[in-house]
């Protein structure tokens, strides 16, 4: 749902290990380190699963990441927990981020095992404040955005009528939870966890490491074989995540060691964490710089996506084009953020960017909230 839109560079796989077959039975787990289960659950999109993990903690289990909110995904758990050993139960939630494959069923589960949840704070503020525009008319500032960018009258108007549907995909989540903090060190069973905070991807996305075992729970932050998302949203339009994004890649190299067990949100298990974290890296400086060649001439967001993404992106599918726009709008701020582009709007309200003129400076430019 918040992944999977494919840059122009293919993945590299070389120097990264897959040391486990996927899961294939519904509803089972299989063991990928002491005390960590993997659980594979299905999503109803072209990314079609969320991997979840369970943690033995005392006389139970702390769960990471629950999945969207479905009548599926609550068959799902009712069939994981009847069959689980020994009438285990939850002892806590842990959610890495906000969004809804992630945090979906966490407000169903906490109320079921009457346990915390353990999240954030910008994420758990954040998801708050996404669910509370459920039913509400598209703002003017949203439609603005989408304008600016490009988009034409019926791309607009399914973003009018689609508006609100965050709350859809997720449980509502507890009145309280308990906030996890960068740095922080956890208990969870016999072993220490301590939480990595990365940007770019959501606000304050939290992943999960552990020296003892050599894992790290990357959630959405590190993926194997496709690239997360990194976008600017209505709500915050001159924002720069993706100097976020490359500060994020550079804390997980620094702060945790190449031969731990990654355990991502989507696709496998894998083993070679700095030569993932180089390439996403370098794939993303390509694209980069493959977006300043392009705007050798005044160009709008979507005339940008060619230079940026490897499938076509086109108005029909609105929820590609929202991935592609929000995206491409994170590479352009980051170039306008350090001088080397500049932007105009025209008497139509929509956004042409374009190589600065050698000598402006960033405080010079103006940015796509004009």
């Amino acid at each position: 749902m918040s992944d999977g839109l494919e840059t122009v560079d293919t993945v590299a796989t070389a120097g990264i290990m897959y040391p486990f077959e996927t899961p294939s039975e519904r509803g089972r787990s299989i063991e990928v380190a002491p005390g960590v289960h993997w659980i594979r659950m299905p999503l109803p999109f072209s990314l079609d699963h969320i991997n979840l993990w369970m943690v033995d903690d005392d006389d139970g289990w702390a769960l990471i990441d629950t999945g969207l909110r479905t009548e599926d995904s609550m068959l799902f758990w009712r069939e994981f927990f009847a069959n689980a050993p020994g009438s285990r139960r939850l002892t806590r939630v842990f959610v890495t981020h906000m969004h809804p494959d992630h945090v979906g069923m966490a407000g169903w589960l906490t109320r079921k095992f009457s346990v915390r949840l353990w999240m954030t704070r910008l994420e758990y503020l954040t998801c708050r404040v996404m669910a509370s525009d459920t039913g509400r008319e598209a703002p003017p500032e949203g439609t603005d955005f989408y304008r600016r960018a490009g988009w034409g009258a019926a791309a607009i108007e399914t973003y009018r009528v689609r508006f609100g549907n965050f709350g859809k995909f997720i449980h509502a989540l507890p009145d309280s939870f308990r906030r996890l903090q960068d740095g922080e060190e956890l208990r969870i069973g016999a072993n220490t966890w301590r939480v990595i905070v990365g940007n770019g991807h959501s606000p304050e996305h939290a992943c999960l490491y552990c020296p003892q075992l050599k894992v790290l729970i990357s959630g959405d932050q590190v993926l194997p074989k496709i690239s997360s998302n990194v976008s600017v949203y209505p709500n915050e339009p001159d924002a720069d995540p993706m100097a976020d994004w490359y500060a994020s890649l550079a804390k997980l190299k620094r702060e945790v060691p190449d031969d731990v067990l990654v355990l991502p949100a989507h696709n496998e298990c894998f083993r070679g964490l700095h030569t993932r974290l180089d390439s996403l890296r370098k794939g993303q400086d390509r694209a980069i710089e493959r977006l300043r060649r392009a705007l050798g001439e005044p160009r709008r967001v979507v005339d940008v996506f060619g230079a940026l993404f490897a499938r076509e992106i086109g108005e029909a599918d609105v929820n590609l084009l929202s991935m592609a726009t929000g995206e491409s709008v994170a590479c352009l701020n980051y170039l306008v953020h350090r001088g080397e582009a500049n932007v105009e709007i025209d008497t139509d309200n929509v956004a042409w960017y374009h190589l600065a003129t050698p000598g402006h400076r960033p405080d010079e430019l103006a940015l796509c909230s004009r």
